[in-house]
């Protein structure tokens, strides 16, 4: 699903704040250099991770594993990888750990040791700011002009396979892109757009008071951990801890209004 839209949002949000790479030459002590994680990721998923206009890898994701390192007292190397093959690199050791939007699995379970959820990956409602404050929820759909993007993501098809709720839609609308929603959405042509929360809330964050969000989970869940090799638990607890620190302190917090203009981190009880 990041593919279908991470061109488009790239191509209008190609912002933020920049972050230094770990790494350093020179000679350093076997202690020292160990203390440098490689982080795989897929740089072309914003606002998670991507590279900007200069190009440097920044995204919400980015911080968050930067200030983390920053607390174990290490640095992070941030290394774009094929993402279709994330296992695989995994294993073989050319990553330590894959931070990017991973949805936690029972299949990935399997090969992967995974963090604590540090924010839900969800799909809800937004509607244009100051109008049909009577959509609070799936059924306050009807009668409404929604749209979603089209290309088999899991919402489209979670909105397919409920007919007895979308025949009773003024109109159901499918965007090749979620920008070319929200502009219409802006401009009053539909009235309502269901999408993943992160994209739509980053979107509010460079559209401030066009659109607002409707804070009801629609459809199905999950939610994003940070992947470890199966057998590296000590990292994974340091990686824990660092997490569990900002959440506790409002870092956290701060990073998430940073990238969304929300705190998007609260975890919903699976």
């Amino acid at each position: 699903m990041k593919k279908v839209f991470a061109v488009v949002i790239m191509a209008l949000f190609a912002m933020g704040v920049l972050v230094g790479c770990g790494g350093g030459g020179g000679t350093k002590p076997k202690a020292e250099e160990q203390k440098k994680i490689v982080l795989g990721l897929d740089d072309n998923f914003p606002p998670m991770g991507f590279v900007d206009e200069n190009n440097k890898i920044v995204g919400f994701d980015i911080d968050l594993a930067t200030e983390a390192a920053k607390r174990m007292g290490g640095k992070v190397e941030f290394k774009p990888i094929d993402w279709a093959s994330k296992e695989a690199e995994l294993k073989s050791g050319r990553v330590d750990m894959l931070w990017n939007g991973l949805d936690i699995t029972e299949k990935r379970k399997e090969n992967i040791l995974f963090s604590d959820p540090y924010m839900n990956n969800r799909f809800i409602i937004f509607r244009q700011a100051g109008k049909n404050d009577d959509i609070k929820d799936e059924a306050s759909l009807a009668g409404k002009i929604v749209a979603t993007q089209s290309g088999g993501g899991t919402i489209e098809d979670y909105l397919d396979g409920k007919p007895e709720l979308t025949k009773q839609f003024k109109e159901f609308k499918k965007y090749q892109d979620y920008l070319s929603a929200f502009m219409d959405l802006e401009n009053g042509r539909i009235d309502a757009v269901v999408c993943d929360e992160i994209i739509g809330r980053y979107y509010m964050s460079k559209h401030p008071n066009k659109i607002e969000a409707v804070d009801v989970t629609v459809g199905p869940s999950a939610q994003f951990g940070v992947g470890f090799r199966k057998d590296d638990k000590e990292l994974r607890d340091k990686v824990q801890k660092a997490l569990d620190e900002m959440r506790k302190d409002g870092t956290m917090k701060s990073i998430s209004e940073k990238w969304f203009a929300a705190d998007i981190t609260k975890i919903e009880k699976k």
